[in-house]
């Protein structure tokens, strides 16, 4: 009786120990869910909270004095410039990129998660399919775009980021006519406090505007809370641009434009104002 109560006791044992062991097991084990998409500001920089205006000058009870918008107009007109040159090649691929948010992604055979998807795109159709792999605690994306009767399944863009979305990088293919890469993306972003940046540089070999970038970032603590950078290669200059964004008050250096290397400042209407 004894002996049969022993035995008793160490299968008990044995049980919840592997009770246990399968209970700690199943607790830690990572859950079968695919990885949150990358914000839209890691791809695509902000052109929309630069601002904007309506005359150039302005006539008051019938004075000859006029205030013009110079400083204003020339950092907008090279933000322009970027601006519109990005959204003449990028609009398939950024499309693409708002059209995946709409979408629920499927796990593959081997462990990595795909988004397919058709979107219009400078009034044509395409579709897309957004392939992530996880490794070492980055996400690795890649975008494949297909167009009937034209090209399939061309690596449009490829990137990672780390999964906190705090940093990582993006590679911007030409077009599927010329496959090479084009535009390199690097960015940063704070959630806690809301900042970032983003750089967007020509990586293009043999073309003359290969290095020239824009950067656009965004801070806390200082009276101007929004800048852009924007480096021209081929002239080997560098344009400076800040603002509050609250009062749109800004300020703007530009050595070959101004022939100085001081601020020309901007106030809450965007006339010309001398420098704080």
């Amino acid at each position: 009786m004894v002996r049969y109560k022993n035995i008793l006791l160490i299968f008990s044992l044995v049980l919840v120990v592997c009770l246990a062991v399968t209970c700690s097991k199943d607790s830690t084990e990572p859950q079968e869910t695919p990885p949150a998409l990358p914000p839209t500001n890691s791809f695509i920089m902000d052109f929309n909270s630069f601002p904007v205006g309506g005359g150039m000058a302005l006539g008051k009870s019938g004075d000859v004095i006029l205030q013009t918008r110079e400083n204003w107009g020339w950092a907008a007109t090279n933000i322009l410039v970027w601006n519109t040159v990005l959204f003449v090649n990028l609009a398939v691929p950024v499309a693409a990129f708002y059209a995946s948010f709409q979408h629920d992604p499927v796990k593959e055979s081997d462990g990595s998660w795909s988004w397919s998807y058709a979107f219009n795109a400078q009034s044509s159709q395409y579709t897309a399919k957004l392939n992530c792999t996880l490794n070492n605690n980055l996400a690795h994306w890649k975008m494949y775009i297909s167009k009937e009767g034209e090209f399939t399944q061309f690596l449009w863009y490829e990137g990672e980021g780390d999964l906190g979305y705090s940093h990582g990088t993006w590679t911007l293919y030409k077009n599927p006519t010329v496959p090479v890469p084009y535009i390199g993306v690097e960015w940063n972003r704070n959630p806690q406090d809301e900042t970032g940046d983003i750089q967007y540089t020509n990586i293009m070999e043999e073309d003359p505007n290969m290095g020239s970038y824009i950067h656009y970032g965004t801070t806390t603590g200082s009276r101007y809370d929004a800048n852009y950078t924007i480096y021209q290669k081929n002239v080997e200059n560098f344009i400076y641009i800040e603002w509050e964004r609250l009062t749109k008050i800004g300020r703007v250096m530009d050595l070959n434009h101004f022939q100085d290397e001081g601020w020309h400042c901007w106030d809450e209407l965007l006339f010309d104002t001398e420098c704080p």
